[in-house]
């Protein structure tokens, strides 16, 4: 048990020192790191290599943004076989749906709660 939180930390940790040096020293714009996450997560998961990875890591490989492409090429594959081309749109927002609506909502709360800047 102990060495599953070691390797979901080690591995969840690692991700997110990608996407702070794509930050200071690619100097990246916030919006480019999370979209190239994002893109490497997809990549990952159309060549079955992100599977493995959360089996091994856990909460680790599931939390970070790099997740978040995984999903939306598993949804994609999974209504493609079922419903042709059109499954693969309607698989990627059918299984991240609630994902997006969860931070467009609460994105919306804290603008109302929160003097937003810019």
């Amino acid at each position: 048990m102990l060495a599953m939180f070691f390797w979901s930390f080690v591995i969840g940790g690692i991700i997110c020192v990608i996407g702070q040096l794509l930050f200071d020293v690619a100097r990246l714009t916030p919006a480019h790191t999370l979209s190239l996450l994002v893109v490497v997560g997809a990549v990952l998961s159309g060549f079955g290599l992100y599977e493995p990875l959360i089996d091994f890591a856990g909460a680790g490989a599931t939390i970070p943004i790099t997740s978040f492409g995984n999903a939306l090429v598993n949804g994609a594959m999974q209504e493609s076989s079922e419903h042709g081309v059109v499954g693969v749109l309607t698989g990627m927002f059918e299984v991240t749906s609630s994902g997006i609506s969860a931070a467009i909502i609460f994105g919306f709360i804290g603008a109302l709660l929160f003097k937003p800047k810019g």
